[in-house]
């Protein structure tokens, strides 16, 4: 993938899909077997289509949880790199405006104020799909649908 960080991710005329950080940590955790195949493959198909999206919120967890909290963490350096390359996902900044939308998700939906967020900036970067394992698969949240690609 490191190839693709000379592409930009622009606005196309196929759907744009959301990326949960379980989703991008997956894709890089070697210990994750057939999690990390299917993570993989669907970034990969992500960026072929140009349709992923995922916010600053992402990335930091992705660094956290990617360095930090799996079994066999990754070097700064290529969680750096990993970074780098997704950065042309982010295609909304976070405002105190998501912030706001995200406390009233978390409200009217019953989901972690971490998540409403990941929800809020999702509906916010116009994204039909989100992938996360953490949320329940086929619900529809704020206009957008959660898809666990494991189930």
């Amino acid at each position: 993938m490191a190839a693709r960080a000379s592409q930009t991710a622009k606005r196309s005329t196929t759907r744009l899909v959301f990326v949960d950080t379980n989703i991008l940590v997956y894709a890089h955790d070697l210990d994750a077997g057939d999690k990390r195949r299917t993570a993989a493959a669907r970034l990969e198909r992500l960026w072929d289509e140009q349709a992923g999206t995922l916010s600053v919120q992402v990335l930091q967890e992705f660094f956290v949880n990617a360095t930090r909290k799996i079994a066999k963490p990754i070097a700064t350096t290529q969680a750096r790199e990993v970074i780098r390359l997704y950065r042309a996902w982010v295609r909304q900044d976070t405002s105190a405006d998501t912030v706001v939308r995200a406390t009233e998700i978390a409200e009217l939906a019953r989901l972690s104020f971490w998540d409403s967020l990941i929800v809020a900036a999702a509906e916010e970067a116009g994204c039909e799909e989100l992938l996360s394992e953490d949320m329940g698969h086929g619900q529809q949240v704020a206009g957008v649908r959660i898809v666990n690609p494991f189930a």
